[in-house]
């Protein structure tokens, strides 16, 4: 028997409402970008939306093209009652390990909001030690929750354009097309000239050169 192909989203205040439903007003989402990749930073976003008034469109930044994440960045940017990145450098990433560096980060974006939350919805199956508050964790929070949505597309674009920054220091590498991921012309790249500054040592294709 065929197995049955599960949509999810689009992204709804579903999982807010719970919270919201125990008096708990501001309800932050959280959601990081930059796991996989071997090179730069990994990126977490905390978004507090106001329910009256966001961003039309809001969903998992992976299934945005880079023109809609831009445009709603700068609306997210512009109506949500309070957002705060957290970032856990390369260095952090290879001193804690990948898992402990998200965890970092979440909790530096979670606990940087100008309006603190009352409760926080995180995407993924774990959450970061040391919020403080309320906290449930989502598998698919980003396609579920447009809290976090938010969070995925102020992650996304931030730690791009981080990316893009750093191809201007080390052009050779291509890491604007990229953005750090393990690709075979990153691979490559890393093969030809060795690694740059901001490679992470302990992953993949870097071990073998550390």
């Amino acid at each position: 028997m065929a197995k049955k192909t599960i949509q999810v989203g689009p992204p709804t205040f579903g999982h807010e409402q719970g919270f919201w439903n125990e008096g708990k007003t501001l309800v932050a989402g959280i959601d990081e970008a930059g796991r996989g990749p071997i090179g730069g930073p990994c990126l977490a976003a905390s978004v507090i939306l106001d329910p009256a008034a966001y961003p039309a469109g809001l969903n998992d930044s992976k299934k945005l093209t880079d023109a809609k994440r831009e445009r709603l960045f700068d609306e997210i940017m512009a109506q949500a009652v309070s957002v705060s990145v957290g970032v856990a450098t390369h260095t952090q990433i290879d001193e804690m390990n990948i898992r402990q560096a998200t965890f970092f980060a979440m909790r530096e974006a979670a606990l940087g909001l100008a309006v603190q939350a009352d409760a926080f919805i995180v995407d993924g199956n774990a959450l970061p030690p040391g919020l403080g508050k309320p906290a449930r964790a989502v598998i698919s929070g980003d396609a579920l929750s447009l809290s976090v949505a938010a969070a995925s597309i102020i992650a996304k674009v931030t730690r791009d354009r981080m990316m893009r920054e750093y191809a201007l220091q080390y052009p050779q590498y291509g890491f604007e097309v990229h953005m750090g991921y393990p690709t075979k012309a990153h691979v490559a790249a890393i093969a030809e000239h060795g690694p740059c500054p901001i490679h992470r040592m302990t992953f993949g294709p870097l071990k073998a050169v550390a």
